[in-house]
């Protein structure tokens, strides 16, 4: 497959986040040789992985927070558990929108036959309905449409070329009942599209809004456009 375009902007965030975290790490190392203190300084001269673990600003801007709920139907308990996201990553179906991608994305799904749920309250596997909730919003929230689909049928991946409407604004509804500011407002910013039949041809072409424009970069080419013209590219 050539180079992905979301594999590249979970490598560059990261990226980013470590080169800010080394050079906290070297801040810090100074600072205590300076003083001659050594505290909280690892044996191998780096920071104890709390401190390095502390959030950047990448994390501040980017990430936010998801929820897993599920609730046993045997005992009627519900456990929860957190994980951290960059972007959320949503299937693209037929003749769909991108608030019907994000509710599939929400969909309870019921755990049952070989894919029980180990409820630690009943001490065994049991049934069980499974819902994801965004409980942290981000400044800045990335979507991924998941347009390169595995087809074992084909033995390879292929593009999931269906258009998806995309409004310039958006509210998630999707949010846990505890979310901080569940209704804050996203105004699109940028577009990411692939350009081709497949996987491993094409290219890729950008879409920003800046300062109240929105330009299209095409390589090395930029073409001011309207907003209306937007949804042709996706």
């Amino acid at each position: 497959m050539q180079q992905d375009a979301h594999e590249f902007l979970n490598f560059l965030i990261n990226h980013i986040n470590e080169i800010i975290l080394a050079e906290r790490n070297q801040s810090t190392l100074k600072l205590q040789k300076t003083d001659g203190t050594k505290e909280g300084v690892t044996c191998n001269g780096t920071l104890p992985q709390s401190q390095n673990s502390d959030p950047t600003w990448v994390h501040e801007i980017f990430q936010g927070t998801l929820t897993s709920e599920t609730r046993c139907l045997n005992c009627e308990t519900v456990s929860s558990k957190d994980e951290h996201f960059f972007d959320l990553q949503v299937d693209v179906d037929q003749n769909t929108s991108i608030t019907h991608c994000l509710k599939c994305f929400s969909d309870t799904e019921t755990l049952c036959n070989d894919n029980k749920f180990k409820c630690d309250n009943c001490s065994s596997y049991q049934e069980a309905q499974k819902r994801m909730r965004v409980k942290k919003l981000p400044l800045i929230l990335a979507l991924h449409l998941k347009r390169f689909k595995y087809m074992e049928q084909y033995n390879r991946h292929i593009k999931v070329s269906h258009r998806v409407v995309f409004p310039l604004e958006l509210r998630l509804f999707n949010t846990s009942d505890d979310a901080v500011n569940p209704d804050r407002l996203y105004d699109l910013v940028a577009v990411v599209v692939h350009c081709g039949s497949g996987p491993n041809r094409g290219h890729y072409i950008s879409i920003v809004k800046s300062h109240g424009f929105w330009l299209l970069f095409d390589d090395d080419m930029v073409d001011k456009i309207d907003a209306s013209a937007i949804e042709d590219f996706y």
